[in-house]
């Protein structure tokens, strides 16, 4: 199966080398407005690609796209550039929005035209809102945001530290925007199966500030990888390499990511089965009333920076 990648910067060239050692694809193209960056990634990740599964990988124009089931759309202004790396902006990625909406209008009708079946996913900051944008562009639905696949994956993770046990032993989703007005499923976090807050109550220890801890590390992780590495870019290439073969291979697997959600209006993540035409189906998780005024917010939140760009 062939994935097209839109953006060789820091991110774009992180989701190729990711597919490429997880073998998700057996053709990737890469695409650049500056095409020497393009090839100068695919020459360089070529070289090793005898040790991965059998890839192709090559630069291309956009016409180059053409039979790709996915493609990737990075290219953009990332958060240092744009500013967006304030922990006390509430706007948070969504100060991207503008300027990269303006991009996408050039970007997608090149992609639609070369690929008109392909899955869009949209992977530059903030990535809910402009897969609306690809969305009303491409006019069809088979548009996915990275959403808070991501997130719910720092989720784990930090839960994980915390509890010293494996991220692979806990269960929980970080749901709506991929941004400040995200939703922590606190009610459903479970250490193999154990609730994670009776875990905290039962260890003595103070909900609130556990919680609060928690969220804040996880909300602006990002922040804190660009002040240390200038951009966040390795864990949001595994994670796309992760949704490439999901699609690629029809997996059907279920995971938080972003799509349209009619009710709400946006596209925001729910748990999802995700395959060959992207989302498949969305499932309806059990919230807490704090956790379903939190999405409704979120939903919120979309709609009024959507807005400000249609």
């Amino acid at each position: 199966m062939k994935l097209g990648i839109v953006g060789t910067g820091a991110v774009g060239s992180a989701c190729a080398m990711a597919s490429v050692l997880r073998g998700a694809a057996r053709e990737i193209i890469l695409v650049d407005r500056t095409r020497a960056r393009a090839k100068g990634v695919a020459t360089d990740l070529r070289y090793g690609t005898p040790l991965s599964a059998a890839t192709e990988i090559r630069d291309g124009d956009y016409a180059d796209l053409a039979g790709a089931a996915l493609v990737m759309i990075t290219a953009g202004v990332n958060e240092k550039a744009g500013g967006a790396t304030d922990r006390n902006d509430p706007a948070g990625r969504l100060r991207l929005l503008a300027a990269n909406a303006r991009i996408y209008e050039e970007v997608v009708p090149e992609v639609v035209a070369a690929a008109p079946q392909a899955v869009l996913l949209a992977v530059t900051d903030p990535p809910d809102p402009l897969a609306d944008v690809a969305r009303r562009i491409a006019r069809h639905e088979c548009v996915l945001s990275t959403g808070t696949f991501l997130d719910s994956l720092r989720f784990r993770v930090h839960l994980a530290r915390h509890f010293a046990v494996s991220p692979n032993s806990v269960e929980a989703q970080v749901l709506g925007e991929h941004g400040t007005s995200s939703v922590f499923l606190w009610s459903s976090a479970r250490i193999a199966g154990v609730p994670a807050l009776e875990e905290i109550r039962r260890r003595g220890g103070s909900l609130d500030d556990f919680r609060r801890g928690i969220e804040r590390e996880v909300r602006y992780a990002n922040i804190t990888i660009i002040e240390g590495i200038g951009a966040s870019q390795y864990g949001i290439g595994m994670v796309c390499a992760r949704i490439a073969e999901m699609v690629l291979r029809h997996e059907q697997a279920v995971i938080p990511i972003g799509s349209f959600q009619k009710e709400l209006g946006v596209t925001l993540s729910l748990p999802s089965v995700v395959g060959r035409s992207g989302v498949t189906q969305v499932l309806q998780p059990a919230l807490s009333a704090e956790e379903r005024q939190g999405l409704e917010k979120s939903a919120e939140t979309l709609r009024q920076a959507l807005a400000q760009v249609r």
